[in-house]
């Protein structure tokens, strides 16, 4: 949930939002009662190395994309672009 604080509260509580930050809360900053920004935790990314991603998407290497298109038309009908 978003919480919204005006910029004095900003001031003068920075480790309170900055520790509230870390535990994943979102923050509205106001400046005499307006909106002016945003404060929101950093997704972290995690860098995988190209062994780690290819055993990720080896899951998908069966993946046949004819029989996956024919499974899809036999369920929802083909595609009929000229109608």
């Amino acid at each position: 949930m978003t919480r919204t604080i005006s910029q004095a509260e900003l001031r003068n509580g920075s480790a309170g939002v900055m520790d509230a930050l870390e535990a994943g809360e979102d923050f509205v900053v106001t400046r005499n009662g307006r909106p002016v920004g945003e404060l929101r935790p950093i997704t972290v990314r995690n860098n995988l190395t190209t062994v780690e991603l290819k055993k990720r998407l080896a899951r998908f290497a069966g993946a046949n994309a004819i029989d996956e298109r024919a499974e899809i038309d036999a369920a929802f009908g083909e595609d009929r672009l000229d109608d």
